[in-house]
């Protein structure tokens, strides 16, 4: 078994989830899609799996034709046919910076001067784009990894083969939950946080989703659905509290709790729209409840909800 690294004691970590990946995915399209690489800097051999064999030479010289983002997976396709396939883990970040070749400089998205010869402790991996651009992976922990799969590996790589649908396209319908949760013996949390039922999905807003949909997470999840595997009004309501809680938390830009930031350097502001989440002793804040927003633990994870108005 690879060796993992370890957190500090003294401070929980939260795995970027759906909107922070799409947040990232959506600031490094500019700089990295339709743009060569130059070259890599490998700073490192491993982050949280050792780096492929020649990992900066075989990068060299490839054309990202496209940068999707599959549950919290980040991936960038190469014109070789393969896929780089990414992810932030708990502490991984990107920042671009752009060189302005004929001064020798670089300026940051955000207008700051950047001298082109700082490096980070924690930079691990930094592309160079044909562009201008530089793309620097910075992960202080080296709880995220990288990794090359060859084109006859995209429909069985052991990362990407099992993964559910995504929250946010066309498959994610009331009928598909229903027949997915039917006869399942499973509480309703632990039900969406299955990866391999929908992809993306994390603690934060599947607690903000089932708050919306005014679902107890310790319900089962059988009950979305009737004794035939037909979806339930739960059931719609779920769907439609899954899609609005991404939208919304991808247009603010994602949360930024603990490690994660944008791009640019910048902070998300969804967790100052948290409804539940982190908010246990604090008032429901759904007018006419009057209840008390309170915490649990389910498999390891904490739980927020108000046992008011979520039944």
């Amino acid at each position: 078994m690879l060796p993992q690294p370890q957190a500090s004691p003294n401070k929980s970590l939260i795995m970027p989830e759906l909107p922070e990946v799409e947040t990232v995915r959506r600031g490094l399209v500019p700089a990295m899609v339709g743009h060569a690489i130059e070259h890599v800097e490998q700073r490192r051999p491993d982050l949280r799996f050792p780096l492929p064999q020649n990992f900066a030479g075989r990068l060299k010289g490839r054309t990202i034709e496209r940068l999707e983002r599959r549950g919290k997976y980040l991936l960038a396709h190469l014109s070789d046919g393969a896929l780089l396939l990414m992810h932030l883990g708990m502490t991984g970040s990107f920042l671009i910076s752009h060189s302005e070749k004929a001064r020798g400089k670089k300026i940051s998205r955000s207008g700051k001067l950047v001298a082109p010869t700082s490096r980070g402790t924690h930079d691990h991996v930094v592309f160079h784009m044909s562009d201008g651009a530089t793309v620097t992976y910075n992960d202080p922990r080296r709880f995220g990894f990288m990794l090359l799969v060859e084109p006859e590996e995209r429909d069985t790589h052991p990362m990407l083969r099992q993964l559910g649908i995504e929250p946010l396209g066309e498959e994610l319908t009331a009928a598909h939950l229903a027949a997915k949760a039917h006869g399942k013996r499973t509480d309703l949390k632990a039900f969406l946080l299955d990866q391999r039922i929908i992809a993306g999905l994390g603690n934060i807003y599947v607690c903000e989703a089932l708050y919306r949909a005014h679902l107890l997470p310790t319900r089962g999840a059988a009950t979305i659905a009737t004794a035939t595997g037909k979806p339930t009004p739960k059931a719609e309501a779920l769907v439609t509290a899954i899609r609005d809680v991404l939208n919304d938390a991808i247009g603010a830009g994602g949360s930024s709790l603990r490690d994660y930031r944008h791009t640019d350097g910048k902070l998300g502001y969804f967790q100052h729209r948290f409804a539940v989440y982190n908010r246990a002793g604090k008032k429901c804040p759904r007018e006419g409840c009057g209840g008390t927003i309170e915490r649990l633990v389910q498999s390891g994870r904490s739980t927020f909800y108000c046992p008011r108005c979520q039944r």
